[in-house]
């Protein structure tokens, strides 16, 4: 008998959309650090009797009956679901699990506040997280939560059933890590990819000494706004503006040719295979990188990465404490992956028994599930990794113009039936029904 599982993504991890239709429908849900997790949960849960299906919209409490008719479970991955800025997305899930009848669970969801836990700034979150919870464990064992750090400000908040999970990300290959250095120091001419969170303006001065220094070295965005600026070029409001973060066309990465942004995690992963080092303050930047077998180091600026990288051992500086003079051969060789690989199988064994007590599988205990799935991963071709705009060959540039055009056609026929609708409408209020029967209208 077939579970029919709803999981929680934007996005499936077989969809192919091209980047531009990632950017037009922010299929990655403004970071494509999303895709990592959420594809991971999807390999993780893929057993041969799963039926899972991928909830693309956003939460919606009409489709509560839909849902109860359809699937035995509804699985909810999430990132950093509790903070200030995602309540008005929260809300809409806490309403819909209040009307839902079957089993949910949530897997990996994490609090954001500063490095140090601030319980002061998460005060006005308190009640919408305690709905939530409240509506996930009348319908759940407990709670999967990402660390320490949010198992401690869930319990604060009167909730006892919390288990530390991690993230689904990190076990996107089973209870096996292998991972190791592949040069034994960095030298100038490695090959070193950065991820940045635009609004750590702390990396400014770290980009400038890295890119002067390595000029291999590659930023890899994650955010929908960076994704636009190199398909379209800078946004009207952005457009002669000059940062010494990578915002803008003007700056040296972009003017170089030395920016990729990849709309799956599977041509991200190849890409960062074939490099020496990463390192930055994207957290699923940095999983993405060990998962490709590629030594990396994060710059932990708040709670969220903090936590996920205490609980995997991942090699980590809390972003205050980075000196602006840092460099990518120090850390290369400060970093130390023991921890991380000897202890992975332990977490596995954690998650896979959250899992068990939750009544779901995993396709590593399945047969070959999950070499299915990486099968159906290489069969599919997926888009080619984004570069800057001024670097597209003339045929890219084509296509993406064709594409605009097309849309501001489509655009311009839909503003003219609205308009052609509202006549009529104001035809059909002015004019007396007698008259408009002799009209034939």
């Amino acid at each position: 008998m077939h579970q029919r599982i709803l999981l929680r993504a934007r996005k499936g991890p077989f969809d192919v959309l091209t980047p531009e239709e990632t950017f037009a429908g922010n299929w990655i849900g403004d970071n494509s650090g999303n895709l990592v997790f959420s594809h991971a949960a999807h390999k993780l849960l893929a057993t041969a009797t799963a039926q899972i299906t991928p909830n693309r919209a956003p939460a919606d409490p009409r489709d509560a009956d839909e849902i109860n008719e359809r699937y035995d479970v509804f699985v909810v991955p999430l990132a950093n679901a509790f903070r200030r800025s995602f309540v008005h997305r929260l809300n809409p899930l806490t309403r819909l699990i209040e009307r839902l009848k079957i089993p949910v669970v949530v897997l990996g969801v994490g609090v954001q506040t500063n490095v140090d836990g601030d319980r002061e700034y998460l005060r006005q979150i308190d009640e919408p997280v305690s709905a939530f919870c409240r509506a996930v464990l009348d319908r759940s064992h407990s709670i999967g939560v990402r660390g320490e750090i949010t198992e401690s400000y869930l319990r604060t908040l009167g909730f006892s059933a919390v288990e530390q999970i991690g993230c689904p990300s990190m076990f996107l290959h089973g209870d096996e890590f292998p991972l190791a250095k592949k040069r034994p120091e960095l030298t100038t001419d490695a090959r070193i990819a950065l991820t940045i969170s635009p609004y750590v303006a702390s990396m400014a001065k770290v980009v400038r000494h890295h890119r002067e220094r390595y000029p291999n070295l590659c930023y890899i965005p994650q955010d929908l706004r960076t994704l636009g600026t190199l398909l379209y070029g800078d946004a009207p409001e952005h457009r002669g503006k000059r940062s010494e973060m990578p915002l803008h066309t003007s700056h040296p990465l972009f003017v170089q040719d030395k920016v990729r942004m990849f709309v799956d995690p599977w041509t991200w992963m190849a890409h960062l295979s074939g490099f020496d080092f990463n390192f930055g303050t994207r957290i699923h930047g940095t999983i993405t990188a060990l998962l490709a077998g590629t030594p990396g180091y994060l710059f932990a600026h708040d709670s969220r990465t903090l936590e996920l990288a205490r609980y995997f051992d991942i090699p980590h500086r809390i972003m205050r404490d980075v000196p602006a003079d840092v460099d990518a051969a120090d850390l290369h060789a400060e970093a130390d992956y023991t921890a991380l690989t000897a202890g992975h199988k332990a977490r596995f064994d954690t998650i896979t028994a959250f899992l068990a007590k939750h009544d779901l599988g995993t396709s590593f205990a399945d047969g070959d599930s999950a070499a299915r799935f990486d099968k159906q991963v290489q069969e599919t071709e997926f888009p080619p990794a984004v570069g800057p705009a001024a670097a597209a060959t003339p045929a890219e540039l084509l296509t993406r113009i064709q594409r605009l055009r097309d849309e501001n056609r489509a655009l311009a026929e839909t503003i003219d039936g609205l308009r052609a609708q509202g006549l009529r409408q104001r035809i059909k209020q002015a004019v007396p029904d007698p008259v408009r029967r002799m009209l034939g209208r």
